[in-house]
């Protein structure tokens, strides 16, 4: 595994021991047991997981996720730390930083940013430059939705177009808000928005993600 998904797995895990199986998510009706579900199945389940993306398959993918939630905390936890199965699509060491690097960080602040005594994670620049190039390859399928035109930018005035359209609304932030708020985490990223305020609001509340 890669430095960067490697190194987010095992902070996902430590965190998700340390707050036990009950702890809040942001992710709606999830506590963080649901939460390691979810994680082991998308890896290891690849006949359920298709109903991340493909409708007719969720109930079964809700079924399966149900039945792992059921096993012991510190077996999901287990199976998270020892990494993706040999025949997994993600045992692949060039897809596992693409689309895991960027999993494990949403899904820790997920867990971190739900407990009510919560800190910022402040982010070494070249994890922070990981994050942005991956949100620069998805700004585009993850801003889809949206009702107006969003423009990412970070502080140093680097952008990416999310959703082409008007009115515009940029948003500016670091490389890991900027991230959490494409990944539909609006309301816990740490960022500021600039444009109408009626647009303002369609952004904050806009149906963002995969």
């Amino acid at each position: 595994m890669s430095t960067h998904a490697k190194r987010e797995r095992l902070l996902f895990a430590d965190l998700l021991e340390s707050v036990g199986p009950d702890a809040p998510t942001l992710c709606e009706g999830w506590r963080t047991r649901d939460l390691a579900a979810h994680v082991v199945v998308r890896e290891r389940r690849a006949d359920a997981a298709g109903g991340l993306l493909f409708k007719p398959l969720a109930a079964r993918l809700e079924r399966v996720q149900e039945e792992f939630a059921a096993k012991p905390y510190e077996e999901l936890l287990g199976l998270i730390r020892s990494g993706p199965p040999r025949m997994s699509p993600f045992a692949l060491k060039q897809l596992d930083e693409a689309s895991n690097t960027v999993e494990f960080y949403v899904h820790t602040e997920d867990v971190r940013r739900a407990q009510p005594d919560w800190s910022a994670r402040e982010l070494d620049p070249v994890f922070a430059d990981a994050l942005w190039s991956r949100l620069e390859k998805m700004a585009k399928l993850l801003g889809r939705k949206s009702p107006v035109g969003l423009v990412l930018r970070r502080p140093d005035g680097r952008t990416a177009v999310a959703h082409r359209g008007a009115p515009v609304v940029t948003v500016v932030g670091e490389p890991g808000e900027l991230t959490l708020f494409s990944f539909g985490r609006q309301q816990a990223a740490d960022v500021e928005l600039a444009g109408d305020p009626e647009a303002v609001t369609g952004a904050r509340q806009a149906d963002l993600g995969i």
